[in-house]
């Protein structure tokens, strides 16, 4: 058993009780560059790095091999080479979207304008809104078709109103201009200005993002006749066909922000036609852009990537194809993943440390004093039906429909998608699939799926520094099972709480209860609203939009700490290079979010990132927690001092 904490990486110059982030990663942050190819870089992306490495070796070596026509290991490795093969991509430069173009430049009225929405949005090409199928939020062993709002190429509906942005809105009209004349298409200077225009047009009517991840107010289910209503002039069976959707799929839907559909209906009323073909043009262009000749892509990145997030130059070209085979045939390269780097005893450890994290959940929610036996008593038959996926499906996605040719990149990223597309329609009228993953194994992620009351954690990031086999149990607390405590977590935030233990929207609150709780969780939106990132100073976190975050990341830490006492069996942990089990637990924790983020992409993370910046996912944490303060003799002097009655306590 290990230490888990490298003492010599801790700085000499700042005190855990001034500042436990960079007491914990002074000397990292001081010795560390972003990569150039990268806009933030820390604990998670280097495990990311390591994990690409890893599926690197298992793709190339698969498209090195010689495997049948039509086989999961053959469409892997003829993928890989379609993005790999420069030579054929540069000759055909914008030759594959040619068609797509073509379709775009013959519509001649508005039905035909709906019509090619369809098409192309079958082909990947995304339109004025978005749809996808789910489990219905308030019937959870039932599909439905989920509708939002689109349109949009910046981040955000702020970046198109905001003085903040308006250099970026600039350099986006620039952007457009040089991409639709890479294209051939005709007056690209004033469509681009256009362009802009039409998008600010959508922008005006978005929900903002704190707005749109209320799961009450986006949960708005429609008749086909209510849809109809709610977006005059737009014709819907012309839409549903050209896009290979039944009509069936939409008797029935959600529509998370009508009033923009609304909106965008009549936008397609209002605005001249061929102002919307040019936008449509540059949908297609902007789509294709990373899969055409090296024009295109390097003027795709100097403006999404350069301009936008910072980062200086453009990921390699392995590094980008490996992402084009993880989007279509993720779960058939994580079969070959899990195979070889995921041991079962990683996943017998795992079990353990969710199964202590779920006890302390119990006895934390039990002691609860600010909730009523009523509420606490269904509190705790939700945490009863949660329900845990470790590593990899039981079951991995078929991937037999799906045609790869290895000179055909673009068409092969076409057909993926309408692959998946299919995939997605066919659950309708089927029983909801409680195997399916929405992480691939190799992903160095989780998630919580409130409409299946579960958490989820890939193998890939089931690896140091968040797991280590050999590690004292102190680090293996502070980092992983911070994480699946924090994945619990949202199954009580603000918006998680809503749903019951069967994933179904509900009321099983009292109002009384609910207030308490969201005075609670005002307290923690004022705490963060009034923070600055280091690397961008004036520019503040936005407290509502980041809440449920920041509720997961304190619930989590919590529970970990208490699940960490009840692995101790009441023993004391030892101490180990003059650190206690207690330090070493916040240590943890606080390694965990070593980051160095380019200031660009602090801002556009600020606007649209519901996670706040990784300095206060550590330090504003830990000061609502008494038992950080206890661990490190914190004192009314220090500056990671909160006064007891400051202090958040919610689970």
């Amino acid at each position: 058993m290990t230490a888990g904490i490298d003492v010599s990486g801790l700085s000499s110059t700042v005190r855990a009780q001034d500042d436990l982030y960079r007491y914990a990663n002074g000397p990292w942050l001081e010795q560390h560059e972003i990569p150039a190819d990268k806009a933030i870089y820390g604990a998670f992306h280097a495990l990311w790095d390591t994990a690409e490495q890893t599926v690197r070796t298992i793709v190339e070596k698969t498209a090195a091999a010689e495997h049948p026509e039509g086989s999961e290991a053959r469409k892997i490795g003829d993928l890989y080479t379609s993005f790999m093969d420069e030579e054929t991509i540069e000759r055909l430069g914008a030759g594959p979207i040619a068609d797509e173009l073509a379709l775009v430049a013959g519509v001649q009225d508005q039905a035909g304008f709906v019509a090619a929405l369809g098409q192309l949005e079958l082909q990947g090409v995304g339109g004025v809104f978005h749809y996808w199928v789910d489990a219905d939020a308030k019937k959870s062993d039932e599909y439905v078709v989920y509708v939002t709002q689109g349109g949009l190429s910046l981040p955000d509906e702020s970046y198109y109103r905001e003085d903040t942005f308006a250099e970026i809105r600039a350099a986006f009209v620039e952007h457009v201009a040089r991409m639709l004349e890479l294209a051939g298409i005709a007056d690209p200077a004033g469509a681009a200005e256009r362009i802009l225009a039409l998008e600010t047009r959508l922008a005006a009517n978005h929900w903002d993002r704190v707005k749109d991840r209320d799961v009450t107010q986006t949960y708005n289910k429609l008749d086909r006749a209510a849809l109809g209503e709610l977006t005059p002039g737009l014709d819907w069976s012309v839409w549903l066909s050209n896009a290979g959707v039944p009509e069936s799929a939409f008797e029935q839907l959600v529509v998370r922000e009508p009033d923009f559909l609304t909106a965008a209906a009549a936008a397609l009323q209002e605005v001249e036609l061929d102002h919307w073909k040019e936008w449509l043009s540059w949908r297609v262009v902007h789509n294709a852009a990373p899969l055409l000749s090296s024009a295109f892509v390097t003027e795709n990145f100097d403006f999404f990537g350069r301009k936008l997030t910072g980062a200086p130059e453009l990921r390699e070209r392995w590094k980008r194809g490996l992402g084009a085979v993880e989007s279509a045939l993720g779960e058939a390269v994580g079969q070959l993943y899990v195979a070889e780097y995921f041991p079962p005893v990683a996943k017998a450890r795992m079990v353990e440390l969710v199964g202590n994290l779920v006890e302390a959940y119990r006895q934390r929610i039990e002691a609860l004093d600010w909730m009523s036996p009523e509420t606490r008593q269904r509190a705790l038959d939700k945490l009863g039906l949660f329900t845990p996926k470790i590593g990899y499906p039981d079951k991995w996605k078929d991937y037999s429909k799906l045609e790869v040719r290895a000179d055909d990149l673009v068409g092969n990223v076409r057909r993926s998608v309408a692959v998946e597309t299919e995939r997605d329609l066919d659950k309708l009228g089927q029983p909801v699939d409680r195997d399916e993953w929405k992480m691939t194994p190799q992903t160095v992620n989780a998630y919580y799926n409130p409409r299946m009351n579960e958490i989820v954690f890939p193998a890939g990031i089931l690896q140091p520094p968040f797991f280590d086999l050999d590690a004292d149990d102190s680090v293996n607390y502070g980092a992983i099972g911070a994480v699946i405590g924090h994945e619990i977590g949202h199954g009580f935030d603000d918006q998680g709480s809503k749903y019951d233990g069967d994933g179904n929207l509900s009321e099983w609150w009292t109002d009384a209860d609910r207030a308490a709780f969201e005075e609670r969780a005002n307290k923690l939106v004022e705490q963060y609203n009034v923070l600055e990132p280091a690397e961008a100073p004036g520019h503040q976190v936005n407290g509502a939009l980041t809440l449920g975050e920041n509720i997961g990341d304190l619930g989590g830490l919590s529970i970990a700490h208490t699940a960490y006492e009840i692995s101790l069996g009441g023993a004391e942990p030892p101490v180990i290079d003059g650190l206690t089990g207690w330090q070493r637990f916040f240590l943890s924790w606080a390694g965990a979010w070593s980051t160095k983020t380019r200031e660009a992409e602090v801002i556009r993370r600020l606007a649209l990132d519901p996670h706040s910046p990784p300095e206060f996912r550590c330090n504003a944490v830990v000061r609502n927690i008494d038992a950080f303060h206890r661990a490190f003799e914190v004192s009314e002097s220090d500056k990671m001092w909160l006064a007891e009655e400051s202090r958040v306590r919610i689970w």
